[in-house]
Order: structure tokens, then C-alpha cells, then sequence
């Protein structure tokens, strides 16, 4: 089957790879143009660019592919490629772009879509992430039929997987990368045998995965323990549950909640730090850190940050952010 395949960063990748090592043709791979990236601020591919150039596979890197938006040039030249093409079908994941309706018409089956949650739970940008940060049991890979709307068409595919309570976004992501993989390879060989099944996703249940933002990084102690130490999981690896003390932000990546039995103190207050311990008191129970990163270092246990010095540091921090807050 002739699939061509549009997605940018290395969720995508991970279904590329498994595409063709299923045996498809892959005539062309759309992808978003190079960002700057770095401490140079240097422009990089993407994960899937970089993919296919080590495969030796047609790329093209539009801005848009509205023909009536902001790069209507880029936007035709996309046309031409596909129209030129003419896939059998369009895979799409993370892609990054919205597709046109033409886009969504051009293939002869259209586009499928590998979207990381179950429909219609958490549509939109970020859906690893935000079921974590909102303490669901679970997730997974749907693979939909696109439509003109925000991950709105109807269900081909569904497999489900547990959110552990050590789950990262970065754990996850890896993961639901592996699914996706698997679960598209099957979606395709199902439509080449015309039993792909479609369904209408449900009309409740319906909730939004909006993009991640650097300003959510800031850990609002008056929070609950179990809130805050989910979204530290969510936030990992992007963009980081964050401290702030005179200008310099200090990182937390992992984190346990405490009952605050025998311990007392505002929001923000730390509550033990000895033994290499760490505790700050939250709006409902506590939390105890248990890695952290100072800026331009590198991921380290609580007791080695204490050890460092930093402890008084990260101590009055907690203070003044409950006294601010």
C-alpha cells in the first residue's frame, strides 16, 4: 500500500519506522519545517526528518497547506507533491499542521490518524501529559479516521494501557509510541482488506488536552500533595515543575506525597529535612522531593542537593513562596 505519512517529533518517528518495516511504500513524508534549536539556538529537523533522510525518502517540509492561509506558495507546492503521489492513504501523528479538506479527500482512503488517548478523552495537543496530570487510571492509541475537526472522526482502532504511579509523560510517551506503531501496522493491513470498522466516537466524555505552557511550570504549594506531585510527573520532561528563588529555578522531577500526620506548617513550608529528606507542606498533605536539578546541572537525589548546599536555598525559596502566596 502506498502510505504517505505526515509527523514531526519522535512519537511519529517511532510509526514511520514501524510502517515500513511492514512492508509499505512510503513515497513521501511530510514534515514541519526545522526549528532553532539549543543553546546556539541552531536550526534541527525534527525526529521524522532525520528519519528520512537516513532512509532516503522524499520529505517536504510546508509551513501550511491552507491554500487560502498565511503561505499559500508553500501550501501548493504541498498539493502538487501529493497530487503527484497519489497515496493510498495518509498516516498522520503529531503532525503539528491542520489538514485542509483537501488534504483529507486526496487519498483514496483518506487519513488515519494515531492520536495517544482514548476518544473523546482529551482531543487536542497534549494528551499524554494532561491524563496524567488528571490522575486517570488509564489511557491509550485510537486510530481515527480524520475529519475537518479537532480529533473528531470516527474510531477504528482502540487499545488501552494502565498510567502507572510512576508514570512520566516521558515514560508514557514511549510507550504509547510503541502502541501507536503496532496498532497503525494493524489498521493498515485491516484496510487493505477492506474490514477496517468505523465508529462514531461517543458524545460524552468529551474533554480538551491543551498545549503544555512554560508558565505552568511554577508548583502552587496551596495545591493538594497528590495534584502537585502529578503534574511533576506530567511536566517531565517538558516543561518542568519548577522552584524559584532569587531568579534561579530549581527543577523537580520526581516526588512523593506524605500524609502531614505529626507535621505542621503553611503551604510552602518545609516540614523535615534531615537524613536527606525533603517535605513541603502543601494545601492538603505533604510532599517530599526527590530529585531535583539547579540550573546547568544535572538530575540529582534530595540528599545530594542538600549536601551541595543548596538545601538553604531551596528552604527559604518554599518559605517566601507560601508567604507570597
Amino acid at each position: 500500500m502506498r502510505v504517505a505519512f505526515a509527523g514531526t517529533p519522535e512519537f511519529a518517528a517511532t510509526a514511520l519506522k514501524a510502517i515500513l518495516a511492514a512492508g509499505h511504500d512510503v513515497p513521501l513524508v511530510l514534515t514541519q519545517p526545522d526549528r532553532p534549536a539549543g543553546r546556539g539556538l541552531q536550526l534541527q529537523p525534527s525526529a521524522v526528518k532525520k528519519l528520512a533522510i537516513a532512509l532516503n525518502l522524499d520529505t517536504a517540509q510546508p509551513r501550511s497547506l491552507r491554500l487560502e492561509g498565511r503561505f499559500p506558495d508553500d501550501a501548493a507546492t504541498g498539493r502538487r507533491v501529493l497530487e503527484t503521489v497519489r497515496p493510498d492513504v495518509m498516516v498522520v501523528a503529531a503532525y503539528g499542521l491542520i489538514l485542509p479538506q483537501w488534504v483529507l479527500d486526496l487519498p483514496a482512503h483518506g487519513c488515519l490518524n494515531i492520536h495517544a488517548s482514548i476518544l473523546p478523552r482529551w482531543r487536542g495537543a497534549a494528551p499524554i501529559q494532561r491524563a496524567i496530570e488528571a490522575g486517570d487510571s488509564e489511557t491509550g492509541i485510537t486510530i481515527m479516521q480524520m475529519d475537518a475537526g479537532l480529533d473528531t472522526g470516527e474510531m477504528l482502532m482502540v487499545e488501552r494501557t494502565v498510567i502507572g504511579p510512576s508514570d512520566s509523560a516521558a515514560s508514557l510517551h514511549d510507550r504509547l509510541a510503541d502502541l501507536g506503531a503496532r496498532l497503525i501496522v494493524d489498521a493498515l493491513a485491516c484496510l487493505g482488506r477492506g474490514a477496517l470498522v468505523r465508529t462514531p466516537q461517543p458524545a460524552e466524555g468529551v474533554t480538551y488536552a491543551h498545549k503544555i505552557e512554560k508558565g505552568e511550570s511554577p508548583i502552587d504549594w496551596h495545591q493538594p500533595a497528590a495534584v502537585i506531585e502529578r503534574r511533576i510527573r506530567a511536566f517531565d520532561p517538558f516543561p518542568g515543575a519548577t522552584l524559584t528563588w532569587k531568579g534561579e529555578l530549581v527543577k523537580v522531577w520526581r516526588a512523593a506525597v506524605r500524609g502531614a500526620v505529626g507535621l505542621d506548617g503553611p503551604a510552602g513550608a518545609v516540614l523535615a529535612d534531615d537524613a536527606g529528606r525533603l517535605t513541603i507542606a502543601c494545601g492538603a498533605g505533604a510532599l517530599e522531593l526527590l530529585e531535583l536539578q539547579r540550573p546547568g546541572g544535572r538530575r540529582i537525589p534530595a540528599a545530594q542537593f542538600l549536601q551541595s548546599g543548596s538545601g538553604s536555598t531551596l528552604r527559604a525559596g518554599c518559605q517566601l513562596a507560601a508567604a507570597q502566596g
